[in-house]
């Protein structure tokens, strides 16, 4: 064989034993959530996601992208903060109300990120003629579609439907505008309201857009969309979406029975709790705490006015997330979907899902106290909070050393990341879990005196 071939042969053999390791290189971090490429692009050097958290102490910020978390680091002598096009100082960053959409300019330093501005997403701007507000569409949703002569579009994606809409939207979702244009009226001069995510969503400002082109003359916003009217408001979701969206899916939620309980034992939805209206106001107090903001959904006989009424007075008493199955039990039974009989439960029992990687507050309190030898308790604040008394056996890094001093972390030993509230450990657990450690963090506030004896206050 000549030497040409020789080299031909092993640059081939190269490349295919390259080729596996190639095909199992891990996918590309999201840099925007999927939803948002709807309507924007990925931009080099910027995170867009979800404001989640702030820490002064180890200057980092955390940012939500679908379910991946960024941590970006910044220094608050340089940091731009804009909130609706507004210029405000580092320390606005504290009252930034959390879960709010923002995208993170960024520069590299010695291989982390630092965010060079933060920008919060404000109104979108849309012709004052072409919005409806909320009085207006709570008027026509207690008409009805038929009576109110109008029609009225949810333009989110389905997963966010399936969580609740408007009192008799249809769902037309912007990303598939074209697939399903036979979902707007005939009529092209019939009131066609679109609503979707909120202020800063444009989805209904592209729908109204698109039917325009298509022709619709009498078309309108409700801007403020199902986060305003979910806060003010009692919504809806159809009986197969509480199946395959919170059911199969086994999403922590509290079901209500508002039928008579003598006609509830006789079948039930799955996992569904019995009060009857006559025993709602002494039930109320069995409910969750309102802080945790529990999904209570509703349903009666047929989706009429029991439901309505008893989700209302649940609103009422301070709760925030409540909503009403369509159709009631009937629809779930003519949807022949799964039917219960025994045993109908009488008291609720809410257990919310714990974010990624905390653990429960009695596990860490177990492992503070008796430390097995395969874990170590990660102390990730500050040298001068942690003088002040610590864990005993804790390893102290403070989070924003973490990065540089991760190798003095085993990888074969479970590493439980505590702070003084939760944020900083958070933070902490998901670089931990990005460099590969088997990792935990307490969500809890903390306060450790100098016997090492721990005082936890729980955090919802």
């Amino acid at each position: 064989m000549s030497r040409t071939m020789t080299l031909a042969l092993l640059a081939t053999l190269a490349a295919m034993a390259a080729a596996p390791a190639a095909a199992q290189a891990p996918a590309a971090k999201p840099t925007i959530p999927q939803v948002c490429t709807n309507c924007h692009q990925a931009r080099p050097d910027a995170l867009q996601g979800i404001f989640e958290n702030v820490a002064f102490k180890s200057q980092a910020i955390q940012l939500k992208i679908d379910a991946h978390t960024e941590i970006v680091r910044f220094d608050p002598k340089t940091l731009k903060v804009v909130d609706a096009g507004v210029a405000k100082p580092v320390d606005a960053l504290r009252d930034v109300a959390k879960n709010k959409e923002a995208r993170i300019d960024y520069v590299m330093r010695d291989g982390q990120r630092f965010a060079a501005q933060i920008t919060f997403k404000g109104p979108i701007k849309i012709a004052p003629e072409k919005l409806v507000a909320y009085e207006e569409v709570e008027r026509l949703v207690a008409l009805g579609p038929d009576r109110g002569g109008y029609t009225l579009i949810d333009s989110r994606p389905l997963p966010r439907v399936q969580e609740g809409t408007i009192p008799g939207a249809i769902n037309l979702p912007y990303p598939a505008f074209d697939k399903f244009v036979d979902r707007l009226p005939k009529d092209k001069s019939r009131l066609t309201i679109f609503f979707c995510q909120g202020v800063t969503c444009m989805m209904s400002p592209n729908s109204l857009r698109r039917a325009e082109a298509l022709g619709y003359t009498n078309v309108r916003v409700y801007r403020e969309g199902y986060p305003e009217w979910q806060e003010r408001n009692v919504g809806v979701l159809a009986a197969p979406h509480l199946k395959e969206a919170w059911i199969d899916k086994r999403i922590p939620h509290v079901l209500l029975d508002v039928r008579p309980a003598s006609t509830a034992g006789a079948g039930f939805i799955p996992g569904a709790v019995s009060m009857p209206p006559s025993g709602l106001r002494a039930a109320l107090s069995g409910l969750p705490d309102p802080k945790l903001n529990a999904p209570i959904i509703v349903y009666d006989v047929d989706g009429s006015t029991a439901a309505l009424q008893v989700a209302r007075v649940i609103k009422a008493s301070g709760q925030a997330n409540v909503t009403m199955l369509a159709g009631g039990y009937d629809a779930w039974a003519a949807a022949k979907l799964p039917v219960a009989t025994t045993p109908l439960l009488t008291r609720v029992a809410y257990v919310p899902k714990p974010r990624p990687g905390s653990i429960p507050n009695a596990e860490f309190l177990r492992l503070a106290k008796e430390t097995p030898a395969n874990v170590i308790i990660l102390d990730v604040r500050n040298s001068d909070e942690a003088n002040a008394g610590m864990i005993r056996g804790a390893k102290l890094i403070p989070d924003e050393e973490l990065a540089a001093r991760m190798a003095e972390l085993p990888k074969d030993k479970r590493i439980v990341a505590h702070c003084a509230t939760g944020v900083r450990a958070e933070m902490a657990y998901h670089k931990l879990k990005a460099a590969g450690y088997d990792a935990g963090f307490v969500y809890a506030e903390l306060a450790i005196d100098k016997r090492g004896a721990i005082r936890l206050t729980p955090r919802f």
